[in-house]
């Protein structure tokens, strides 16, 4: 029996943590027509064999849709409640903002916006980077802080939030223990 997609949810994850087959999952159990909405450009056989493996994982019921940059405009047309959206992955939208170099502070909040104003169910993956040492070179330590940032102002736009760590997901938000609230 199909149950309901939060609105809005946002799954953050790092490397191989299962983030995204736990968002597929999400969406499946909507019922709901499935659109995946890929960030991720092919620029070498092992991102091609990567993007392979989760088509063929997801199956052929999903319709795919593919925006390396404008992600809250591509989102704002599609969008629609009788569709799920699952948007794959933040973090490599905003690797190709920053490569475009875009403001991806400018981006961040459109997106943030966007997601208030949905017209639809809407399952965002990201990856949580911050978790690791701190990077030796300038840019990598940008993509840190802005991957950082973003995620957070997502995060506070969002219904729902998940972290997923060895495939096991752990609701962050609405508060699974409003007790400890200070």
């Amino acid at each position: 029996m199909p149950s309901p997609a939060p609105r809005t949810a946002l799954i953050l994850g790092g490397a191989r943590s299962g983030k995204s087959r736990f968002a597929e999952d999400i969406v499946a159990r909507t019922g709901l027509p499935a659109t995946y909405l890929a960030t991720a450009e092919i620029r070498d056989a092992e991102m091609q064999a990567r993007i392979s493996a989760h088509r063929d994982r997801r199956g052929l019921d999903w319709t795919t849709v593919e925006e390396p940059l404008d992600l809250t405009g591509r989102l704002a047309t599609l969008a629609d409640p009788g569709r799920v959206i699952l948007v794959d992955c933040l973090t490599l939208w905003l690797s190709n903002l920053m490569e475009a170099e875009r403001d991806v502070a400018a981006e961040g909040d459109a997106l943030a916006r966007m997601l208030a104003e949905a017209r639809g169910p809407v399952v965002l993956v990201s990856n949580e980077v911050g978790s690791g040492i701190v990077p030796m070179n300038a840019l990598a330590r940008r993509f840190a802080d802005e991957q950082g940032r973003l995620n957070q102002k997502i995060a506070a736009a969002v219904q729902t939030v998940f972290l997923v760590a060895a495939g096991l997901p752990l609701r962050l938000k609405p508060n699974p223990n409003p007790e400890f609230v200070l």
